[in-house]
């Protein structure tokens, strides 16, 4: 089901609401955003990461507003793009706690054959795009489901166990002084909590008093990525800032390791996962002010300028 919009984003010619159905037949809700011109275009699948997050990269606490400026860049590039709401948030039913990583996989796949069908796209030139978990699922994406190229942002490559710990390690870093006599005692405690949810056999679980969606953590926690990367056929672009205290930066140098025909990679100074940049250091203490600013335009336009070279 389409519904036309109207935009004034320049480069955008109209947005088109529409849904999606997923391998369980419940309706992902999505828009479509074409550039200007004649079609059949070209097209990118944007993947969000994690979080209770819509099609735009936002959550009711954190609002990334990724999604229409990425939609905007690639447009004036001559790129559609499709973007939608995760389960049960937006305009997407279902019960977000329960969805798991592998359903979250499984409804991106589903999107890229819903984007590739659609009469306006050119079903030979699809990309993905993810961010944070994203940029994971689009690495299977990459390696399964032949789409035209791949782009990682902000994307681990080393198991999910072992990803969590890092980036536990390292917003351990970032806690303020008073706080650090504790990390002993914080560093046991996650360690149990990672054992609980890695054990746990329901969609969902009791954790420090918290519903918590045991099934996306225990399955993310298992699946190790490198395995996909090693198998993937097309171009590969992959971004990580040197400011990321969530994902490792240098998994870059595995993914360009393992990618088989090499990937482009770029460590980028300052860039944060929030994907703005700073001066100071870094910490997710200052997502709150770098937020207030756009995402970091430098970055949307070379991603925009290197998928227009690769989808033709």
């Amino acid at each position: 089901m389409t519904k036309p919009d109207a935009t004034a984003e320049p480069g955008v010619a109209r947005e088109i609401q529409l849904t999606m159905s997923a391998d369980d037949g419940l309706a992902l809700a999505g828009t479509l955003t074409l550039p200007a011109g004649v079609g059949p275009h070209p097209a990118v699948l944007c993947v969000p990461g994690s979080g209770k997050i819509d099609r735009d990269s936002n959550a009711a606490r954190v609002s990334m507003d990724l999604g229409r400026p990425l939609a905007t860049a690639l447009a004036q590039h001559g790129i559609a793009s499709l973007r939608y709401d995760r389960r049960g948030v937006g305009a997407t039913p279902g019960d977000w706690h329960a969805v798991g990583f592998l359903d979250n996989r499984a409804d991106a796949a589903a999107a890229l054959r819903a984007l590739r069908s659609h009469p306006e796209i050119h079903s030979h030139a699809v990309g993905v795009l993810g961010h944070s978990e994203g940029a994971v699922h689009a690495m299977w994406l990459a390696a399964h489901a032949q789409p035209a190229a791949a782009v990682l942002l902000a994307g681990y490559a080393r198991p999910g166990e072992q990803a969590v710990r890092w980036q536990g390690a390292r917003l351990a870093d970032t806690l303020p002084r008073p706080i650090r006599p504790l990390l002993p005692i914080l560093r046991r405690v996650a360690t149990r909590q990672l054992t609980r949810l890695a054990a746990t056999t329901t969609d969902t679980a009791r954790i420090g008093g918290m519903r918590i969606n045991a099934r996306w953590w225990r399955e993310q926690l298992a699946y190790d990525p490198r395995p996909d990367l090693a198998r993937i056929p097309v171009p590969v672009l992959a971004i990580t800032g040197d400011k990321d205290v969530q994902v490792a930066p240098e998994d870059l140098d595995v993914i360009a390791h393992l990618v088989p025909g090499g990937a482009q990679t770029h460590r980028i100074p300052g860039l944060t996962h929030v994907l703005r940049r700073t001066d100071g250091p870094a910490s997710v203490f200052s997502y709150r002010r770098l937020l207030r600013d756009p995402v970091d335009s430098d970055l949307l336009t070379h991603v925009a300028r290197w998928l227009s070279d690769r989808l033709r």
